[in-house]
């Protein structure tokens, strides 16, 4: 176990963007999951903590649509370059930047800027999707989709910026899979992406899961985790927008985070597709929350 005795300060960076997805409601995820009192969770932990505020967004109703491969990805990297941007000055200040979606088309801009400051890092990727369709073998056009494949330099040349490098990450562990495009296996295949599938966790347990993958990631420039609360079942995150059944459990969730905090290898974290229209009384913003405690190194005793 390797905590870090002093942990670095969070700097929240909001970011309601909800052009990549096919649903509308995930630009409200960033102030629901304030709301479910988000600071005072972690200053429990003895963390500072400082609120850098929301990132802003065009709303679809106002801009060009673009490409049907690739629906709004202007607008999309030029919010994610704003992302960017304050991901690195607040890496730069020695915060852990905890970004807030929105899609997770948003992992472009976090992924971006910790990319800018420190080189191309790795990415712990926790969710009911891939996120590696390209242009050509999206279903949907829909950019939250595609960010990985952006994220490792592969999805094209129309996702390349001005704003951050690309690729921005060299290696990439994806866990909870339940749901991936024929184009997506084929990108697996081809670039060996680490990969455990639902049934592989069933299979081995998170704790194996989890250990491999840190191990598989370790020695990068940094390490990111990117969670989608979809990641979870239904049954615990009702509020996400597009839900697979059979996801992991509420204990599986939080022991994936305990045991990364536990490592003490954190550097950058998000938590995307939360959204309040879809939601319970607020649980799923709750749920985030909580995760995002258990990353940052709560414990029983």
């Amino acid at each position: 176990m390797n905590v870090q005795e002093t942990p670095k300060p969070v700097a929240i960076i909001g970011a309601g963007l909800d052009l990549g997805a096919g649903r509308r409601g995930v630009d409200m995820g960033p102030s629901a999951i304030r709301y479910a009192e988000l600071e005072a969770r972690i200053r429990e932990l003895g963390r500072e903590v400082f609120d850098w505020g929301d990132v802003g967004s065009p709303v679809p109703e106002a801009i060009d649509e673009g490409s049907e491969n690739c629906r709004y990805l202007g607008p999309i990297k030029e919010v994610c370059g704003r992302i960017a941007a304050l991901v690195d000055d607040a890496a730069g200040q020695g915060h852990l930047p905890l970004v807030l979606g929105g899609d997770h088309s948003i992992a472009m801009g976090t992924l971006g800027g910790m990319a800018k400051r420190n080189g191309a890092g790795a990415a712990l990727w926790i969710d009911a999707h891939g996120d590696l369709n390209r242009p050509e073998t999206s279903p949907s056009g829909n950019v939250h989709g595609m960010p990985l494949a952006a994220a490792l330099g592969v999805a094209g040349d129309a996702f390349a910026s001005d704003a951050y490098p690309t690729p921005s990450v060299t290696k990439a562990a994806l866990v909870g899979i339940r749901s991936l495009d024929p184009g997506e296996r084929d990108l697996v295949h081809e670039l060996g992406i680490r990969v455990y599938t639902m049934s592989e966790v069933d299979r081995l347990g998170v704790e194996r899961v989890i250990a491999e993958s840190l191990e598989y990631l370790a020695g990068e420039a940094f390490l990111h985790v990117s969670f989608d609360l979809d990641a979870v079942d239904p049954m615990f995150a009702p509020g996400v927008g597009t839900p697979v059944r059979g996801g992991l459990s509420y204990r599986e969730a939080h022991l994936a985070l305990e045991l990364v905090a536990e490592a003490g290898v954190l550097d950058s974290l998000e938590l995307v597709e939360v959204n309040p229209v879809l939601d319970r009384e607020n649980e799923t913003a709750e749920l985030a929350v909580e995760l995002v405690a258990s990353a940052l190194g709560k414990r029983i005793l």
